[in-house]
């Protein structure tokens, strides 16, 4: 099984490497055409690897750190090349694995941007090739994150996916590509840095940056004032890339502007980097310094709810021209509140539905983004006002399927029982509501009604979006044309993600029967 795991990140790298070897041929189109279909059958190569991880690992102990591979890599400074999968680990593989594989299969029809595979050869349109590699770096980097059990490595990791999401962003994307690119990546490699500054404190005054071996003294040999001051800087390190209100505004900006491909990875894995890293180090490592600080976490989690939902309401809004790629991203800010309340409650109950949060979010809002996308390909806009104009989308009428699964998308973000988006959420509020020793209970229960609050607020806005792009503004005469519906290689890459959003929403064990002995296993001294 360890080699199973060393496997999934050795793919994509050669696969990464490959592009840069001149194997592809002279022509322009017919290189594209290949680079593509190579992006495709390495990322789906990775997607059987991590299924046969999931399908190898020991359910019976989900606790229990398996698949591993423990070296010495930089012995001078005690960096190890450790890796591993656990019960809270193995969920993101395969979501990474899995959503990189669909955009995968999507960028071969569709390459960034809105051009067509077999559109005419145009040198200046960026190179097919450039993307695929870029593509395959990033999933080195989403998966390594996922799997490294040294606080060094796990920086690294951490660090490889800024280079390719910036360039997938400026190079790739549309509008004002280069301030959101420059943005994220200035926002990010700040974060980076005094999270580093953390993880360096706690192996200096440990004397070992290995995950498991700290999380077993669980913040013993570290005095309180050091484990404040490493929680401190890790903690705002991650809640930039998590994002955590007031440290999301880039969010916005770096959705709007990237491609199709892009805004789903940065929403269904990329974000989830930031909140596993607080489950991953903080709740294990630095105990008392995450419990000194959770109330704080939980209150920035309980407004940036409420924020991101408001902000969602007012584009909504007839007349305010609000973007629908905006207004998901903003929708994110508030749904990853969710998950920040959640582990800010430090109980089992709290954690395990911030870690469901965290995969259904993964498979809602990258369905979202593949069908606004699609959109935007039709339209040339993702302007709300423009989608239920006089020629507007009205997709019940104009492409049925494509609003049946806007709307499918849209209640499961919502929080609708029965589907994903409902289970992490109502943990979430269940672990604030009863939080765990030593934290202000009347100060959670707070924070729970505005979550609840913010459930009220996001069935407004998605309503509010349902209603005006599937159905038209009702002051407005009907399309009465038809729009290009559902295409194959839309339905082959959306298909698996609305699948998934009702199995987990009616079979929740599925997740929490992995996620729950692992959870406990950190919060008890794992």
């Amino acid at each position: 099984m360890n080699a199973v795991l060393i496997a999934l990140l050795v793919l994509p790298l050669l696969g990464a490497a490959l592009t840069l070897a001149p194997v592809f041929g002279p022509d322009r189109a017919v290189a594209d055409r290949r680079a593509l279909r190579l992006n495709s059958v390495v990322t789906g190569a990775v997607f059987l690897v991590s299924v046969a991880l999931a399908a190898g690992f020991d359910h019976g102990s989900p606790a229990r750190m398996q698949a591993t591979t423990d070296v010495s890599w930089i012995p001078a400074l005690h960096v190890r090349f450790h890796l591993g999968v656990d019960g809270v680990s193995l969920p993101l593989i395969v979501l990474t694995a899995l959503l990189t594989f669909l955009c995968a299969l999507y960028s071969e029809k569709r390459l960034p941007g809105g051009e067509a595979r077999d559109a005419a050869p145009d040198e200046q349109r960026p190179s097919g090739q450039a993307f695929v590699g870029l593509f395959l770096l990033l999933e080195v980097g989403m998966l390594a994150t996922f799997a490294v059990l040294d606080l060094l490595l796990f920086f690294l990791a951490f660090e490889i996916v800024l280079i390719p999401m910036y360039f997938l962003i400026a190079r790739w994307g549309s509008g004002a590509k280069t301030p959101a690119a420059n943005r994220f990546i200035l926002y990010t490699l700040l974060g980076s840095a005094v999270m580093l500054l953390g993880f360096l404190l706690i192996g200096s005054k440990a004397g070992t940056f290995d995950m498991q071996a700290l999380a077993a003294a669980h913040g013993n040999g570290l005095s309180h004032t050091t484990q404040v001051i490493a929680a401190l800087a890790i903690m705002v390190g991650l809640a930039v890339k998590a994002p955590a209100w007031p440290l999301h505004s880039w969010l916005p900006d770096a959705h709007t502007a990237a491609p199709t491909v892009g805004s789903v990875l940065l929403a269904g894995v990329l974000l989830k980097m930031g909140t596993y890293g607080l489950v991953r180090v903080l709740l294990p490592v630095v105990p008392d310094g995450t419990a000194t600080l959770a109330p704080y976490l939980g209150a920035f989690a309980a407004v940036g709810i409420v924020y991101g939902s408001l902000a969602c309401l007012a584009l909504a809004r007839p007349g305010s021209k609000g973007d629908l790629k905006r207004l998901i991203a903003y929708s994110s800010v508030g749904h990853m509140g969710f998950v920040l309340l959640g582990i800010a409650s430090l109980t089992p109950v709290g954690v395990n539905g911030a870690l469901f949060a965290n995969i259904a979010h993964g498979l809602i809002t990258g369905l979202l983004f593949f069908v606004v996308g699609a959109l935007k390909d039709r339209y040339g806009t993702a302007d709300l006002d423009t989608l239920s104009g006089a020629t507007g989308a009205a997709l019940y009428g104009r492409a049925p399927r494509i609003g049946a699964l806007l709307a499918f998308a849209a209640v499961a973000s919502l929080g609708l029982p029965g589907l994903a988006g409902f289970w992490g959420e109502l943990l979430a509020m269940f672990g604030a509501f009863d939080p765990a020793a030593g934290l202000s209970r009347p100060a959670f229960v707070t924070y729970m009604v505005l979550a609840g609050l913010g459930t009220l607020l996001t069935a407004a806005y998605l309503l509010i979006v349902v209603k005006r792009v599937c159905m038209g503004d009702p002051a407005q005469p009907a399309p009465v044309d038809r729009l290009p519906d559902l295409r194959p290689y839309e339905a082959v890459s959306w298909t698996p993600l609305a699948a998934l959003t009702l199995v987990a929403g009616l079979w929740p064990a599925l997740l929490l029967g992995l996620s729950d002995p692992a959870v406990k296993h950190l919060l008890g001294g794992g």
